[in-house]
């Protein structure tokens, strides 16, 4: 049957457009076919009822820095989160309503890898960070192409397939308690899950989409058009003579056998980078490879002559792709040679554009070979002989993706109020994990819902994300906003008494505790928030009680007490959690020996 689906899913994928149809969907189709259709479908239920888990994502996350460690070079874990943080904040894309923000971890392995989970968690190895040379662009174009299989939910639809396909009705054994800590995620069935959907499952239209996706977001963000296409020559290099692991790329798979890898052939991914760098900038812009050089072209005049210099096997290639890049971005953002602001520099040289990023490459090579004063009459001329077509073709192209990412903010804007309510309790959780800035973007789409049926409670949780972050005025004022809006809400009154907790005014936020007391007695949170502060001053036997009346209205949540009052409180539960304790260090221990 195996043979049969793979079969069924190269014919189907063949026709469509990849970069408009997820592999996935087609995979349904033959599913459907087969049989096994339903257990797609319970999967994929389940598996974005997850991705909008923020218990999930916190719960993948810590399991991830427990079982695979944090990269321990500070300079690379900067500079990933420099690259994540103008991708997520800059570039041009927009959330689900079913999905959650992005959040990262770059981990302490060594191979060439990256993966996006299906609650919008990506796990970043030391090994591509290295194997990339630390490039910003090539990172940002790996890293983008991740965000696009978390948008566009690949990662649960392939997952779902894994499971429909070849692991049977064998879930991910998670809980999916969308307001509780203790959602379980088995970590081994989870990643094994992940490793065979990645190998095996995610065919080529799908990495096409994230490919073309990716390019899209990381160019937005500011990044150089060229990034995606020199990070495929690396990985192409790395495929060819680095990898021995099966799991990444199966040695039986032909250059033209795009069935079982988890990645097209490179090459062709390559070359489809390099027409998206040049369609960018209006097909001013192509780079030829000539043996083992590689030319760039302005409207057909070579401009560059790139050959590989020093030990660096693949610089040549590189050097091009960032130079044709930096072109294409300024053809594409500029109306005008006069935008690209030619101006003289040192030493009598031509200098021009800006020290942005996307630039970088191709003023250092521009200067080093002093080509400005080619370049600068080469652009002048692609401008006087440019068709208007050209740059209403460029403008057409950004329009469709505004239009698109316009489509989906709006499908999320206009949610109905059950998926509303959720975007709500989401940001309150990320509050719970002390993520203010999470949740202040989880909030802020709330608010733009048309149909939260709760304003005032917004604001308060954005009162006390603020908060978190450090803005203790603006969440007062957010947090006596929502008092004012709903004095029935006994919510208002504890996210006022947390914001006044973090200010420091204590006595205050006894009073807002007590208010909603008298809203709900049995209310567990009011009574472990109350704990917190007696336990913060010393006062033990105050904070044992109210504890141990949080134990008994959450229903003997163990999570719900510090370990330390549990022990006094229910003797036997801390014990239990103590042995478990032990015993998983124990076998830490002995997976390591």
């Amino acid at each position: 049957m195996k043979k049969i689906l793979i079969a069924i899913l190269v014919a189907a994928s063949a026709i469509l457009n990849p970069v408009q149809v997820y592999a996935a969907d087609a995979w349904a189709i033959a599913a459907e076919a087969l049989g096994v259709l339903a257990a797609y479908k319970s999967t994929l239920r389940e598996i974005l009822a997850l991705g909008n888990n923020v218990n999930a994502q916190m719960e993948v996350r810590r399991q991830d820095i427990e079982k695979n460690g944090t990269d321990k070079n500070k300079r690379e874990v900067e500079l990933v989160d420099s690259i994540m943080k103008k991708l997520v904040n800059d570039g041009q894309y927009e959330l689900r309503v079913n999905s959650l923000p992005f959040v990262w971890h770059v981990n302490d392995s060594e191979k060439f890898n990256a993966a996006c989970y299906p609650m919008n968690y990506i796990t970043i190895n030391r090994g591509l960070i290295r194997g990339l040379n630390s490039n910003e662009n090539q990172i940002a174009a790996v890293l983008a192409h991740e965000m696009t299989h978390g948008l566009e939910q690949h990662s649960a639809k392939s997952y779902a397939q894994a499971v429909a396909q070849s692991l049977g009705a064998m879930l991910i054994g998670a809980n999916i308690d969308h307001n509780s800590r203790s959602t379980n995620i088995d970590w081994g069935k989870f990643s094994a899950m992940v490793d065979y959907s990645i190998a095996k499952n995610i065919n080529v239209p799908v990495e096409y989409a994230a490919d073309e996706g990716g390019f899209y977001i990381m160019t937005s963000a500011g990044f150089n058009p060229g990034g995606g296409a020199a990070a495929m020559n690396r990985l192409g290099y790395y495929v060819r003579y680095e990898t021995k692991d099966v799991m990444e790329f199966s040695s039986s798979d032909m250059s033209s056998d795009e069935t079982f890898s988890d990645h097209p052939d490179t090459d062709r991914r390559e070359a489809k980078m390099l027409e998206m760098m040049t369609a960018y900038g209006g097909g001013h812009v192509k780079v030829e490879k000539v043996d083992r050089a590689y030319k760039v072209f302005v409207d057909g005049t070579e401009i560059f002559y790139s050959i590989n210099t020093g030990s660096d096997y693949n610089n040549a290639a590189e050097n091009a792709y960032y130079f044709a890049g930096g072109l294409s971005k300024a053809f594409h953002d500029f109306d005008n040679v006069a935008a690209w602001n030619f101006r003289q520099g040192i030493g009598n040289q031509i200098d021009f554009l800006t020290d942005e990023i996307a630039y970088r490459e191709l003023r250092e090579i521009s200067s080093l070979y002093n080509l400005g004063e080619k370049i600068r009459d080469t652009v002048t001329l692609a401008y006087q002989n440019e068709s208007p077509a050209t740059r209403k073709k460029i403008r057409d192209a950004d329009a469709e993706q505004e239009k698109f990412w316009a489509k989906i903010k709006a499908n999320a804007a206009s949610a109905k109020a059950k998926d509303a309510t959720r975007l709500r309790i989401n940001a309150d959780i990320y509050n719970d994990y002390g993520q203010g800035e999470l949740a202040l973007k989880q909030i802020e789409r709330a608010l733009n819902a048309k149909n939260q049926d709760d304003i005032a409670e917004c604001l308060a949780i954005r009162g006390r994300a603020k908060a978190i972050v450090g803005d203790y005025d603006g969440a007062l004022i957010d947090v006596n906003t929502a008092v004012e809006k709903d004095s029935e809400n006994l919510y208002n009154f504890l996210n006022r008494a947390d914001v006044r907790h973090m200010r420091g005014e204590l006595e205050l936020a006894f009073e807002d505790i007590s208010h909603a007391l008298t809203i709900d007695e049995k209310n567990p949170i009011a009574y472990r928030l109350q704990g917190d502060i007696f336990d913060e001053q010393g006062k033990t036997a105050e904070a044992t009680i109210s504890y141990s009346k949080c134990y008994e209205y959450s229903k003997k949540n163990v999570d719900a007490i510090p370990l330390a009052y549990l022990e006094k409180i229910d003797p036997a539960a801390a014990e239990k959690i103590n042995k478990a304790k032990e015993k998983a260090k124990e076998k830490e221990s002995d997976d390591k020996s």
